[in-house]
């Protein structure tokens, strides 16, 4: 499936989605939080869609908001497209969990948690995975401030 026959099956299902083509590799669709389990589940399981493997997961520190960024594949079909969810609320950023559709987000979102602060509803281990659990703070925050060497990033 082309870039194109993606947007047209996204739009059908969720007309409200921003559809963003950056360059010719990748179809992004950005959503918010509130939509993005559900249309995540029909791009999984729809026969036509088939985006089985997640293979990459992060987030992005905007002034404004924060930005959770999904790669997906299809290994069927051979297409990839990018599901991006735009979160706002900066003070408690929450998304739900996607290990329920693709397990590999499971780890994933466990180190955006870790490193960004993003709660990610009802994952079932949503703890710190690379720092101690006594840190204070999200390092791959833009305010994010060190506190033994007072350094702002």
């Amino acid at each position: 499936m082309d870039n194109e026959a993606l947007k047209q099956q996204i739009t059908s299902w969720e007309p409200a989605a921003e559809l963003v083509e950056e360059g010719s590799q990748f179809l992004n669709v950005i959503v918010t939080p509130d939509q993005l389990s559900a249309l995540a589940e029909k791009l999984r399981n729809e026969e036509a869609m088939d985006f089985d493997y997640m293979f990459c997961l992060t987030c992005v520190d905007y002034p404004e908001h924060f930005m959770m960024v999904y790669h997906l594949r299809s290994m069927k079909h051979k297409h990839e497209m990018v599901l991006k969810a735009r979160i706002d609320d900066k003070e408690n950023p929450t998304v739900d969990t996607l290990c329920n559709i693709w397990r590999t987000a499971e780890y994933h979102e466990r180190e955006v948690y870790d490193l960004f602060g993003i709660k990610f509803n009802n994952h079932p281990d949503l703890r710190r995975i690379l720092l101690d659990e006594d840190w204070k703070g999200y390092p791959l925050r833009k305010d994010y401030v060190d506190p033994v060497n007072m350094i702002s990033y």
